[in-house]
């Protein structure tokens, strides 16, 4: 997802969302306080080390309350900061910049934070082959933002939602009756991308047996992921997953995987640390 993903229109229903519960019917402490005619030049600054995104929707907000504002950019989306580099300056209303700030913080302030920890996971894997993945475990509402945010980081995006793949999981097996009878249910349509979950080596044979395309295999150590892929002798590809962190991804990859994926990422990310400072 290398494109910005939200398109105008959704920018716009993202950034009433966001206003309709901050400002409602206004910003009651800048509309006593602060002159109507008061005007304000601020800076976005990183104040810690951080890999950036997030940007094209914090200068809509600002344009949002001051459509006349003067925004400059002094970075992009994906770009790596040190603390202390300025992102963009605005100059406008002083009243609409100071409704707009946490808004316009929070979005990048977050979104910077899922591309700077998957940086983290990324850089441990370079040189093994594996590609890092993210996956579903996004805040509803957010997916989109957060898969971005992770190929700023120079992760991969897996699938989308539930309607752009196949993945059986523990609870279909169940409700099917066994591996082989859901890989064959959904093979009948002619899919060619059923992935299926698997937690044991037997439900390896079995989804290999049953003519699955690719296995994610589940908390398994890099020990039984070795002999996982030994059971499959390099047909199809596999897909580590479940509780991975920072310290365990190497030893994962090592084992030659082709795909890690992490539901820290979009789920765990610590928002990083931005400020706007004001110059007058």
């Amino acid at each position: 997802m290398k494109d910005f993903p939200l398109s105008p229109a959704e920018i716009d229903a993202f950034i009433n969302i966001a206003f309709a519960e901050d400002i409602a019917d206004g910003d009651v402490t800048c509309d006593l306080v602060i002159d109507k005619a008061a005007k304000l030049t601020a800076t976005m600054n990183a104040r810690q080390e951080m890999i950036l995104a997030g940007l094209p929707i914090a200068d809509k907000v600002f344009l949002r309350l001051d459509p006349e504002a003067v925004i400059t950019r002094h970075a992009k989306d994906g770009d790596a900061l040190k603390a202390g580099q300025a992102i963009m300056t605005i100059a406008g209303k002083a009243a609409a910049l100071l409704s707009a700030e946490r808004t316009a913080l929070n979005i990048v302030q977050h979104l910077s934070g899922i591309a700077t920890l998957t940086k983290s996971y990324a850089k441990l894997i370079e040189g093994t082959g594996a590609k890092l993945l993210d996956t579903r475990k996004t805040i509803p509402g957010l997916r989109k933002l957060a898969k971005y945010a992770v190929h700023m980081g120079g992760g991969t995006n897996h699938r989308m939602g539930l309607y752009d793949a196949v993945m059986i999981k523990d609870n279909h097996i169940a409700v099917a009756g066994s591996v082989k009878a859901a890989v064959a249910a959904a093979k009948s349509t002619g899919r060619t991308d059923v992935q299926v979950e698997c937690d044991t080596l037997e439900q390896v044979k079995e989804a290999l047996d049953a003519g699955a395309d690719s296995l994610l295999l589940d908390n398994m150590s890099p020990g039984m992921i070795r002999k996982a892929r030994a059971i499959l002798g390099g047909t199809i590809c596999c897909e580590a997953s479940g509780g991975v962190t920072l310290d365990t991804i190497r030893s994962l990859a090592d084992t030659g995987v082709e795909y890690i994926s992490v539901g820290r990422l979009t789920q765990s990310a610590p928002a990083v640390d931005i400020g706007l400072d004001f110059a007058n």
